[in-house]
């Protein structure tokens, strides 16, 4: 066994305090862009698909917890390092819950850095303290022993986390009635009611046309034969002068001209 070497322990402590954090940075990023795809999927009708990778997002959130856990341990070591550096066979109650946590969690992180601090923590207490942390876990966090159990989040938790990513990203969700039995087709959709649907979408019946957003004009579209209303209203008009135009239409004429003109074009 190795003999305890202070300046070593000391370099591999902040050494994994940097590590530590910039994991964590790296984890924050990847799950911000898993929250993008998820929102995605629910927006998309995809929910039996969403739930399944919320359920991986709550479990990476919990591992980010246990690092920032970790972390503060070692700042803490390395506060009292005057203590840790003591010729002692168990160490002081002042540091031996960061202690005994490192040596507990450090094989379910991915930090060589703190795969190295652990052993030689190991190695200053010996071997028999070490098997009594890992085995009994004697001394350990109890947050720390928390973050390492491997449970399936509750239905309510990923209801709960994907009705907070939903409303992030402005989309309509309601957990009630996603959580039901409606099952997932091949095209994305579900046939339970996942997703509320506008209005106008049912009215017409046709699942790739979206009405636009009402503005002040009706808008154009291509290859519409205007109605007999605006044949007459264009013959009654002068030619040598521009038409004066007229009033806005009103939000109802809009709506009704809009879905004159869907109709027109699916007949057609």
């Amino acid at each position: 066994m190795p003999p305890w070497n202070s300046a070593k322990a000391k370099v591999q402590l902040r050494l994994s305090v940097q590590r530590l954090r910039t994991l964590q940075q790296k984890k924050e990023a990847q799950a911000k862009a898993a929250r993008r795809d998820i929102a995605s999927l629910i927006e998309r009708g995809k929910i039996e698909t969403a739930k399944i990778k919320v359920e991986g997002i709550i479990n990476e959130d919990i591992h980010v917890e246990l690092l920032e856990l970790l972390e503060l341990y070692c700042e803490l070591l390395l506060a009292r390092f005057g203590v840790l550096d003591q010729n002692a066979r168990e160490p002081d109650p002042g540091v031996a819950e960061g202690v005994c946590s490192i040596i507990f969690a450090a094989p379910r992180t991915e930090l060589k850095e703190l795969h190295v601090l652990r052993d030689i923590l190991m190695h200053k207490y010996g071997r028999e303290f070490s098997l009594k942390v890992m085995d009994a876990k004697e001394g350990v966090s109890e947050r720390v022993a928390r973050k390492l159990e491997v449970i399936t989040p509750t239905a309510e938790l990923v209801d709960g986390y994907m009705a907070e990513i939903a409303r992030g990203y402005g989309i309509a969700y309601n957990p009630t009635t996603s959580s039901g039995s409606g099952s997932q087709d091949d095209s994305g959709g579900t046939s339970g009611g996942d997703v509320k649907e506008p209005a106008a979408k049912e009215d017409e019946g046709e699942e790739d046309i979206k009405l636009p957003e009402t503005k002040p004009s009706t808008p154009k579209l291509p290859d519409i034969p205007p109605t007999e209303d605006e044949e007459e209203k264009n013959k009654s008009k002068p030619s040598a002068k521009p038409p004066t135009p007229g009033p806005p239409p009103s939000y109802e004429d809009d709506l009704d001209a809009l879905a004159k003109r869907f109709a027109a074009l699916k007949k057609r």
